[in-house]
């Protein structure tokens, strides 16, 4: 399944618009930011195996690891990439679920939830 870019923009915007305000209004210097792919370089930073596909990623320092003395000085990222979610689901709303789940996983990161605590609530 291929989509415009424009098209799977917002489907990433109506999963941003899906997740709950008490979480969505913590959502403070943060850049959503869909990609293409992944870079071959952070695939091999994180010691991605060829045989498995990375749908996103959040770069930054968790909300729950910060301090009020030491904020931030950028914003925080979360990458959704657009060709390996397209790759892996044939129809629009296998893709779309997909990018929701995604989101979620990805904003649940920058909250300071583990793998395991998503896995948990059936986001991993």
């Amino acid at each position: 399944m291929k989509l415009k870019e424009e098209e799977f923009d917002r489907i990433v915007n109506r999963a941003l618009g899906r997740i709950p305000p008490e979480i969505r209004n913590r959502m403070e210097n943060i850049v959503i930011s869909v990609q293409k792919r992944p870079s071959p370089e952070l695939l091999e930073s994180m010691e991605i195996p060829p045989d498995e596909t990375l749908f996103g990623i959040f770069e930054g320092v968790p909300l729950s690891e910060r301090s009020v003395m030491d904020p931030p000085l950028y914003p925080d990222t979360i990458f959704i990439f657009q060709e390996p979610l397209e790759t892996e689901f044939s129809s629009q709303h296998e893709l779309e679920e997909q990018i929701e789940i995604t989101v979620v996983h990805e904003v649940a990161h920058y909250l300071g939830m583990s793998e395991e605590e998503l896995e948990e609530l059936g986001y991993a």
